[in-house]
């Protein structure tokens, strides 16, 4: 297998690469090691244009709960269009700028997967709760461009299967201050789960949302 991870210097994507390495080759990129800014598009296409050969898993594990520190709204008086505009930048628009330039890096013909991931609080199903309205906002979004891209996709690379996932709460700097009464996992072990839905997938599987057990999370 031969790997790309976005977002390698995080807690999820630092436990990618080393469960990846087990596998075969990975290529680990960031914005802290490499320059890549997913927010900016110019950045992508420069990172990316420079990778060579054929990826059988492309991984965005980038993102953020509350950008530059500011925490998730808890009501509408809370909601800024800037904070709005930086959390669809970051979690939506920048995974897709990623599946837009590493496409040519994944084979048309034999399996490949593009993976980013999401959050079960973008399920507009599953939300009973309210709040956090711009980050639930952004991974809604990014369900639907990761769903709404796999049906062009399949039309020009038919095994490939482009996919949103939700790691479950996981113990990093992401938003810790909110895990508080919740079951947590590891990076390594998200890593492992994520990994093995992703071994489980096939192409009937490709514009999906799934949780790190590999159920369905509804839209």
């Amino acid at each position: 297998m031969r790997a790309l991870v976005v977002g390698a210097s995080g807690g999820i994507g630092g436990a990618l690469v080393s469960a990846l390495r087990l596998r075969g080759e990975v290529v680990g990129l960031s914005r802290s090691g490499d320059g890549l800014d997913v927010t900016d598009e110019a950045s992508v296409a420069r990172v990316l244009g420079a990778q060579e050969g054929r990826f059988d898993l492309v991984f965005v594990a980038t993102g953020a709960l509350a950008p530059e520190g500011r925490g998730p709204e808890k009501s509408l008086k809370a909601l800024e269009a800037g904070q709005l505009a930086a959390q669809f930048a970051l979690n939506a628009t920048g995974p897709a700028l990623v599946l837009k330039h590493a496409l040519r890096l994944m084979p048309r013909e034999g399996r490949s997967v593009f993976a980013a991931l999401s959050a079960r609080v973008g399920s507009i199903g599953d939300n009973a709760l309210g709040g956090w309205y711009s980050y639930r906002a952004s991974k809604a979004a990014l369900n639907q461009l990761i769903h709404t891209a796999a049906i062009e996709v399949g039309r020009t690379h038919p095994r490939v299967i482009c996919v949103s996932l939700h790691p479950g709460t996981v113990e990093t700097g992401f938003g810790a201050q909110f895990h508080k009464g919740r079951d947590t996992v590891t990076p390594d072990m998200a890593a492992g789960n994520l990994l093995r839905v992703l071994d489980g997938l096939t192409v009937a599987d490709t514009g999906g949302f799934f949780d790190w057990s590999g159920a369905r999370v509804p839209w």
